[in-house]
């Protein structure tokens, strides 16, 4: 779903590569998202069965706006359309609740080139500055594991604290951290939930199946996912190093990172510029090159398929610069979400099946952004 203003799509074609995660995504686990709420029958004669009627709620979160892309702070529900699989619904309830943000920061990699650890600290700094003062925040990182950095809080000087205490490792152990994750913001009780990736989507460890997995999972889920993503930085960098001869330098030994912890002479000798034409002869290099770029735009038409699939906001800087400043298109749809109750017509909760979830407004000037994917497996 488009925001307000310009959003970027991924630089390569995702016609048919859209199509199949569309079509991987809505496959059965555990639904989250649809609640089913019993509802209490008053006592029987104790020879009788008891009788229960379950009543099913589904919550989605939406984002409001004007025309000008500000934020709209009085919508009402009749203000609202819902449409479930193409069927008319009306909203149940609608709320305005702070927000509970959980950031995964990338912070590994064997070949990342662009993607550096200053640079995510300074991307996670400029999102939690841009954030209302009363939402929670929590930190995970991963780089060789996952590690929660920071548990939930709304300090904002913690939250600072913690993101210096965020290091660098060699492996990217992504899936386990997306995995991770979606469980503890499944375990967070507080509505309006959201996940920010900042991230290149790619994995040491695991192949593009587990990755369809855990996002097949979010999907079950309110979450709405974010993502500020690398790939299109490291593929531009990667590209000249995918041919035999270029221009371009040759890639870095190491990562600053790792060079900066080398003794004197050593160090200045990693740290400095290459010039001239370069002639790659290693045609183990070159293939491993095209690799990595085949897996950053994978990775790219992945995340890009997430966050429209979860009403998110897909950010794909070509800058360093551009990456820092977009923190602040994330940060305004956080805070301009609502969350949405409606009870759908035709019950899920015993046939499961897949949802597509939209709603649009009836009030002139105002814009309504909410399309979600729900997936509610068959309950035995």
């Amino acid at each position: 779903m488009l925001q307000p203003w310009s959003t970027k799509v991924p630089y390569f074609a995702l016609t048919c590569l859209t199509a199949f995660w569309l079509s991987a995504l809505v496959v059965g686990v555990s639904a989250q998202s649809g609640r089913v709420k019993p509802e209490p029958t008053p006592p029987t004669d104790p020879d009788e069965t008891p009788v229960v009627i379950v009543t099913e709620e589904v919550k989605v979160n939406i984002l409001a706006f004007d025309a000008a892309g500000r934020f709209v702070a009085d919508v009402k529900e009749d203000d609202l359309v819902i449409t479930d699989n193409d069927i008319l619904h009306q909203p149940a309830s609608l709320r305005r609740l702070s927000a509970n943000v959980l950031i995964v920061m990338d912070t590994g990699g064997e070949l990342r080139s662009m993607k550096t650890l200053d640079q995510t600290r300074k991307t996670v700094r400029a999102l939690v500055d841009a954030l209302p003062a009363d939402t929670s925040i929590a930190l995970l990182q991963y780089a060789d594991t996952p590690e929660l950095v920071l548990d939930w809080t709304t300090d904002r000087d913690k939250v600072h604290a913690a993101i210096s205490r965020t290091k660098f490792g060699r492996r990217s152990a992504f899936v386990k951290a997306v995995e991770m994750a979606t469980a503890l913001l499944s375990a967070n009780s507080a509505d309006n939930r959201h996940l920010v990736l900042i991230t290149d989507g790619t994995d040491s460890f695991t192949d593009g199946y587990s990755r369809q997995a855990v996002f097949r999972e979010i999907l079950t889920t309110d979450i709405n996912v974010h993502v500020i993503t690398y790939t299109r930085m490291e593929a531009v960098d990667i590209e000249p190093r995918t041919r035999a001869v270029t221009n371009a330098p040759p890639p870095k030994a190491m990562p600053d990172e790792v060079a900066a912890t080398l003794p004197p002479g050593a160090r200045e000798r990693a740290q400095a510029p290459k010039i001239g034409p370069t002639v790659i002869v290693d045609r183990k290099h070159l293939e491993t090159m095209r690799r990595r770029k085949a897996e950053l735009e994978t990775s790219e038409a992945a995340l890009f398929v997430l966050s429209e699939n979860t009403n998110g906001t897909f950010v794909v800087p070509g800058t360093y610069d551009e990456m820092i400043s977009r923190t602040a298109s994330v940060a305004r749809n956080i805070d301009a979400t609502y969350v949405l109750t409606y009870v759908p017509k035709f019950p899920i909760s015993e046939t499961g099946g897949e949802r597509t979830i939209t709603v649009t407004s009836r009030r002139p000037g105002l814009i309504v952004q909410a399309t979600r994917k729900l997936v509610v497996p068959h309950r035995n």
